[in-house]
């Protein structure tokens, strides 16, 4: 199974992003461990995050991410991101 999931979203998609809740986070690096499923639309930002085989991924402003439950990652947060997500 994918663990991470990146694509440019349908305007359907990101109405409905619209109404999840908001984050954000200013440039910093962090570890994250996602215990459930995470799908979240970038509205600014750039990150890049490393999974925890070494892989690395790359999102910002306009793409729809989603992340599967069981993921142990390093964030790095390279412009302030802000971002609409959904748990679950």
């Amino acid at each position: 199974m994918q663990k991470v999931r990146i694509w440019k979203p349908t305007e359907k998609e990101i109405k409905e992003a619209k109404k999840w809740s908001t984050w954000s986070k200013e440039e910093s690096t962090f570890d994250w461990y996602y215990d459930e499923p995470e799908q979240f639309y970038v509205v600014e930002g750039e990150v890049e995050v490393e999974l925890d085989d070494g892989t690395k991924v790359n999102f910002g402003a306009g793409d729809m991410v989603r992340f599967e439950g069981g993921v142990s990652c390093t964030w790095h947060v390279k412009k302030r991101i802000f971002k609409h997500y959904k748990i679950g």
